[in-house]
């Protein structure tokens, strides 16, 4: 009887192995990426393009009480927004809120994540847990705490507050603005302590073999190496404060000085409670294209100095 061995092929002695499955390119791409796309499209184009759609439409009657019909109406809607006196009073509130908060906020933010990158700072786990604590408080809570601390007859620190109106009309604004830097702070201490922590330490060595100094290592190193960082805070601090609604909307329980248009959100969402959804669509749009205006102008102008 004859034993005919059999041996397998082996790869790269000519022989090729059995191919496999490979996932196409546009599959992956599906597979991936089309959950976050059905997201987006769900819950952010659709709702913008409602919104839109809802601010070419108006409210008729036929007599005093006759039956209310909704029509196209153009750009009536965006008329009574350009012609509302209210509604740009509190965008102008709400910027030049911005023009004190924001670099207050960011300035601290910066303060925090430099000393965090300090090699002389002992225990830095606890402080960056510290900076960052107060952001996992929610906006609405930090408000109602806040508004207690404020508030004369409420507060522990009643010695202060029966003589500093707080929740003035000519301090609530900025009552507010400490609100949201508290809160806020942390947040943006963590993105630019990121950006430190990606610089590599090479350059801090040779800079210490040349004689700089901690303070100088911080100022010609660190700061201009993190500006990239600074901008994008910025931006989302922006942002941030055209959006105020939260902390106005819940100190309105403890303060007369904040009326139903005190930001541009809180007038939005005053006219919808009226409700006169068309209207507050035609805000949100403007508001919205403002937004992205300032953002895109701040980002634009501040990449040229800072890259130039």
């Amino acid at each position: 009887m004859t034993v005919t061995s059999v041996r397998a092929p082996r790869h790269g002695l000519g022989v090729s192995a059995a191919p496999r499955k490979r996932l196409s390119h546009r599959k992956a791409l599906t597979i991936f990426i089309g959950p976050f796309l059905l997201l987006y499209l769900l819950f952010y184009v659709i709702p913008i393009g409602y919104a839109i759609y809802q601010s070419f439409l108006t409210v008729e009657r036929v007599g005093t009480f006759g039956p209310a019909t909704t029509v196209f109406g153009g750009f009536t809607q965006y008329i009574a927004v350009f012609q509302a006196s209210d509604f740009w009073a509190s965008v102008l509130r709400v910027l030049a809120f911005g023009a004190v908060q924001v670099p207050v906020m960011l300035g601290l933010a910066l303060l925090f994540a430099l000393l965090l990158d300090s090699p002389l700072l002992k225990g830095k786990k606890f402080f960056r847990l510290a900076f960052f604590a107060p952001y996992a408080v929610p906006g609405v809570i930090a408000a109602i705490m806040w508004g207690f601390l404020y508030s004369p007859s409420l507060s522990p620190f009643s010695a202060v507050t029966q003589n500093i109106p707080f929740l003035g009309a000519d301090l609530v604004l900025w009552s507010i603005a400490n609100i949201v830097t508290w809160v806020y702070v942390g947040y943006n201490m963590l993105i630019i302590y990121s950006a430190l922590l990606a610089i590599p330490t090479e350059i801090y060595e040779a800079a210490r073999i040349d004689g700089a100094s901690n303070w100088a290592i911080a100022w010609q190193i660190k700061i201009p190496l993190v500006t990239p960082a600074l901008i994008l805070t910025a931006v989302f601090s922006i942002i941030g404060t055209l959006q105020l609604l939260a902390e106005p909307q819940t100190l309105r329980s403890f303060s007369t000085a904040i009326n139903s248009t005190f930001t541009p959100n809180l007038a939005v969402y005053t006219t919808a409670s009226v409700p006169n959804y068309s209207l507050a669509a035609a805000f949100s749009v403007v508001l919205a294209l403002s937004t992205f205006v300032l953002s895109f102008v701040f980002l634009k102008v501040t990449q040229r100095r800072a890259f130039a």
